[in-house]
């Protein structure tokens, strides 16, 4: 071997742990799969977002308000390559219910004779809805291992206290709730930890300003050092209605100036170089079409801070 390869062998070798380095660093930190986006009428396509460190199949899902007809949608679009009853039963490892409204957790009720023993972590204050008005016998069965006798077992209610990490079972994964105000009650923010990434999911809420809260200010505090950092991949945060839609009916939603104004709070606590691009996955919109025609191009008039606005569409998968 002559002097002129050996010299490039070197170098080569010298180089390639920044180039492993490298792939490793852009690698996608979370996989996300939506069964669900919308907010409304539609039952087949109800807030429901499986979630998992990227290339594991270990998920939690983020709300369930569809799952059978969102998976069969996953299934179609080759999200996944097994059943639908094998994602439901086996890659499921544990349900997150930001509130307690039919739209975020219906498909978790219907879906439950075929589900398989795992967690639903919440508030106190969510379970106990869970607990007394859904899983009795009177409403459905008892699925859950609190509540009116008989208790089936299936489910274990896991409450998560706010401030404290709660590692997820059967995952790599842990999470932290944030309460957030949903008009006449508290909704929750679940900031998921994989190693050294984070993705925050919203459930539904309104502004600080409308709602009389800090709440969101709260939560803003708390990921502006990851967001600095650079450790936090999304957030997941609802629009509900366009611009037209009068304060005193948003019944606890966001609007897209209602958004932004948020944005423009987080954006002063990390500083706009910092916040901008950051992967925002626009969730809940509300039907009719044209309202969410109007969501949309309002939200791309008023992003000046130049965030990175996603759209999720039913069954099919997204990475950060």
């Amino acid at each position: 071997m002559t002097r002129k390869y050996t010299s490039i062998i070197i170098v080569l070798c010298w180089l390639l742990p920044f180039f492993s380095s490298a792939q490793v660093k852009n690698k996608p930190a979370f996989r996300l799969v939506p069964l669900g986006v919308l907010g409304g009428i539609d039952e087949s396509n109800l807030s429901a977002y499986m979630l998992a460190t990227n290339g594991t199949n270990n998920y939690v899902c983020l709300d369930a308000g569809t799952l059978h007809a969102g998976i069969v949608k996953a299934v179609e679009n080759k999200a996944f390559d097994v059943p639908a009853e094998k994602v439901l039963r086996q890659y499921i490892k544990g349900y997150f219910i930001s509130h307690a409204h039919l739209d975020h957790l219906a498909g978790l009720i219907i879906n439950s004779p075929d589900d398989s023993t795992k967690n639903i972590y919440g508030l106190q204050s969510t379970l106990e809805t869970l607990k007394n008005h859904y899983f009795t016998w009177a409403s459905w069965a008892n699925f859950a291992d609190q509540g009116e006798a008989p208790a089936l077992k299936k489910f274990r209610y896991q409450p998560l206290t706010p401030g404290t990490e709660t590692a997820i079972e059967n995952t790599d994964m842990k999470v932290q709730a944030f309460p957030l105000s949903h008009s006449n009650l508290t909704s929750t923010a679940f900031l998921v930890h994989s190693a050294d990434a984070y993705t925050l999911y919203l459930g539904d809420t309104g502004a600080d300003t409308i709602e009389k809260s800090t709440n969101m200010q709260n939560l803003w505090q708390a990921i502006a050092p990851l967001i600095k950092a650079k450790q936090l991949k999304a957030i997941m945060i609802e629009v509900s209605f366009p611009d037209e839609q009068p304060d005193k009916t948003l019944f606890g939603h966001l609007t897209p100036h209602w958004l932004m104004a948020e944005m423009d709070k987080l954006a002063a606590l990390t500083g706009t170089d910092a916040i901008k691009g950051l992967n925002i996955v626009v969730t809940h919109l509300k039907p009719p079409a044209i309202n969410i025609v109007k969501i949309k191009a309002e939200l791309k008039l008023e992003n000046k801070l130049r965030l990175n606005l996603i759209y999720p569409q039913q069954g099919k998968p997204l990475t950060f």
